[in-house]
């Protein structure tokens, strides 16, 4: 049931910002999302197929020099770039589509199929006896990331998780994990006055080392100099760590190879964490580099809350990157204290087109629970809900805040209005503005979208096709009785 959970989140939350208004201003946003635009460049090149019954030398060659030329733009290894293309282009070439596949989704299968194959199989890390040392240069994200990795495991397997703040270099770093782990059980051992690293990671693992996953987050510097050396060599010494993972920031482009290979040689790196992958161009540099060093990628990281964080899977990576979606790791981010019989109620609602303010206020609260709208649509093919995956960032980010907006419309509302919008005139609407603080017009923006997705979900439920797509997507066999 966990999967109707997070389709009908993103059928309320979604839907409820869709409309032509919103189309015409994608096309005019800059796309700002990390490899968006990388994502655009294979698109384009892929769209060299288009109206092509057969493909030709001529045309497989543009191909190929258009995919290279996204991959090194996107800051891919220039090594991996060349191979990956050949192969594309040998594939291209010697394999046939399949009957009624059309050369641009050959093309397309052929691409997610090499970029899944250089960044390798995912490592399968067990939740219980794990010490994991944290390495990393500064700035890189490592303790955000410690934090984010210690809920993520306490979430993910119900482990017992403790942490040991060990950087003696940076003021407030004892402060700033504490607090980000305040209310999730997490321990946090540190000693904020001592000065001598090893020390403090020698008392942690006296204090809280029975722990299932004990975390030890180290200073970085901004090179990897003698005292640093020296200072991680006597921490990994004392440590003994089952897992070395490096920290490191998307935006470093292709010196995330070199910088691996360094830390590798000093503590045995096992894996690698890519942070802020929400606000870079370059993230295939890190992506691709990194994972040539026999450091493959364990987790990446994307925005500032604890828990924008996942277990890194090339295979499904790659599916969104390429806007093909992950209906899986949707699936995944359903909070577990979702009521999952109201949320079956929901969905049959809005699919039937009977829905009222009151439900698009329950599906905006589910959503929130998520995260961002940008978080859900990122897991959808961009084709989907008339191409809403294929927003652009600032889009995504208006839509964000248009959610947040209406929530504080409805609240000004009683629960007769939201439950019949139609008693809603302009007396109701001006009483409304006033009580939220808003204008009338954001009010009637807010009916607007209401009435559309309204409309729009009647539309599925008369295409029987999308409710079975829709259906499998929840894990529901039977047709759903819409009324």
């Amino acid at each position: 049931m966990t999967g109707s959970l997070s389709v009908q989140r993103i059928l309320g939350g979604a839907l409820a910002q869709s409309g032509p208004d919103n189309v015409q201003t994608t096309r005019l946003m800059p796309k700002l999302m990390a490899l968006e635009g990388f994502k655009q460049r294979v698109l384009g090149s892929i769209g060299l197929l288009k109206g092509k019954r057969k493909i030709d030398e001529e045309t497989v060659k543009d191909l190929s020099k258009s995919l290279r030329r996204a991959l090194l733009e996107a800051d891919f290894n220039v090594r991996q770039a060349k191979e990956l293309t050949e192969r594309v282009e040998r594939g291209m070439v010697e394999e046939e589509p399949r009957p009624g596949v059309k050369l641009e989704t050959h093309a397309m299968n052929l691409v997610y199929s090499e970029l899944v194959r250089i960044l390798g199989t995912p490592r399968v890390i067990k939740p219980h006896n794990q010490t994991v040392l944290m390495v990393g240069l500064y700035g890189q994200g490592k303790t955000t990331t410690t934090a984010k990795l210690a809920d993520w495991w306490r979430r993910s397997h119900g482990a017992k998780v403790s942490v040991i703040e060990a950087d003696v270099h940076r003021p407030g770093a004892f402060e700033q994990l504490s607090q980000m782990l305040e209310g999730t059980g997490v321990e946090v051992y540190g000693e904020p006055g001592t000065k001598v690293a090893a020390e403090i990671v020698r008392n942690g693992l006296k204090k809280v080392g029975t722990s299932d996953i004990v975390i030890i987050d180290t200073a970085g510097r901004d090179s990897l100099d003698g005292d640093l050396k020296d200072e991680l060599l006597e921490i990994a010494r004392i440590a003994n760590a089952s897992e070395r993972f490096l920290v490191i920031d998307a935006q470093v482009g292709q010196a995330a190879g070199p910088m691996a290979e360094t830390f590798h040689e000093l503590v045995g790196v096992t894996g690698t964490i890519v942070t802020k992958l929400d606000g870079t161009a370059r993230g295939g540099g890190a992506l691709s580099a990194v994972s040539t060093t026999g450091a493959p990628i364990v987790f990446v990281g994307e925005g500032e809350r604890i828990g924008d964080i996942e277990k890194f899977e090339s295979d499904r990576f790659i599916s969104r990157l390429l806007g093909m979606g992950d209906i899986k790791g949707l699936i995944d981010l359903a909070p577990e204290d979702l009521d999952e019989q109201e949320a079956m109620r929901l969905t049959k609602r809005l699919m039937s087109g009977r829905f009222t303010l009151t439900d698009m206020y329950a599906q905006m609260e589910m959503m929130s629970k998520i995260g961002t709208l940008d978080k859900v649509l990122s897991h959808l093919p961009d084709t989907m809900f008339g191409g809403m995956g294929n927003m652009g960032v600032a889009q995504k980010r208006q839509m964000q805040s248009n959610l947040d907006k209406y929530r504080i419309v409805m609240d000004s509302m009683t629960q007769e209005e939201k439950d019949d919008p139609l008693l809603l005139k302009s007396s109701r609407i001006r009483r409304i503005a006033r009580g939220s603080g808003c204008e009338e017009k954001e009010v009637k923006e807010l009916l607007t979208q209401w009435n559309r997705s309204k409309k729009m979900m009647r539309g599925f439920r008369g295409d029987r096709k999308m409710r079975r797509q829709m259906q499998s997507m929840m894990g529901i066999d039977d047709d759903l009785d819409l009324g």
